[in-house]
């Protein structure tokens, strides 16, 4: 698995790096935002661990313009500003998990373990859905509805893209804050039933009386693509 480290702290860059390779990671390090981006182009990284604070381009930026491009590599956030609000940016930029100043290394490698797994159950996705009038291209991720591209936040995208993983099945609220919210976040489970509510406004015919994003008592919620039976 190849890591890409962008850090601009000497110290920690090195300790990082260190504690990575040995773990049998390949570590390929930048040292500004804009050294990290186009190695992350040329690249394309398994996995990215960002610094926030970066010369040149910050970590926000750089994360947006990734996810802008089509990247969907995972992305964790490290930062010395531990303040909810930053959370938040760095998480509605794109990221995936998010670490904050000082950190244990054995912290570090357990976020890493629990990204590559996410990254690997994802990877069963297709590449396509449909429902009703929306298309959903997973490869680019652009969800269009009667020829009309959507917008989507980066939370409802994959509030979204969890829901076609496991089409047809229930997936509980705390599956949503653990796959899309991850550890770095304080969410609570009316934060999936927020971004649920917002989805059926955009996608839905009469989101008052959804017909495919479909609410199960107790278990949270299931997706009824074209062609999947839609009874509960």
């Amino acid at each position: 698995m190849r890591i890409l480290l962008i850090e601009d702290e000497t110290p920690l860059r090195v300790a990082v790096t260190d504690a990575l390779t040995d773990e049998g990671y390949r570590v390929i390090a930048a040292v500004d935002g804009r050294d990290g981006f186009e190695k992350a182009i040329a690249e394309k990284p398994d996995l990215i661990v960002l610094d926030i604070m970066l010369p040149k381009m910050d970590g926000y930026e750089l994360c947006r313009e990734l996810r802008r491009l089509g990247h969907r590599m995972p992305v964790l956030m490290l930062t010395a500003r531990g303040l909810v609000e930053d959370r938040v940016h760095g998480l509605d930029a794109g990221a995936d998990d998010y670490l904050i100043k000082p950190f244990s290394l054995a912290e570090l490698k357990a976020r890493i373990r629990a990204l590559r797994r996410r990254s690997q159950d994802e990877a069963g996705q297709p590449e396509r859905a449909a429902f009703g009038d929306v298309q959903v291209d997973l490869t680019r991720r652009t969800v269009t509805r009667r020829g009309r591209e959507v917008a989507l936040t980066v939370k409802e995208y994959g509030v979204l893209a969890l829901l076609i993983q496991y089409a047809g099945q229930a997936v509980s609220r705390e599956q949503f804050l653990d796959l899309v919210w991850g550890h770095a976040a304080f969410p609570t489970t009316r934060t999936v039933d927020n971004h649920v509510g917002r989805l059926r406004t955009k996608l839905e015919p009469n989101p008052a009386a959804p017909r495919y994003i479909l609410t199960l008592p107790k278990s949270g919620y299931r997706l009824v693509l074209d062609g999947t039976q839609s009874k509960a």
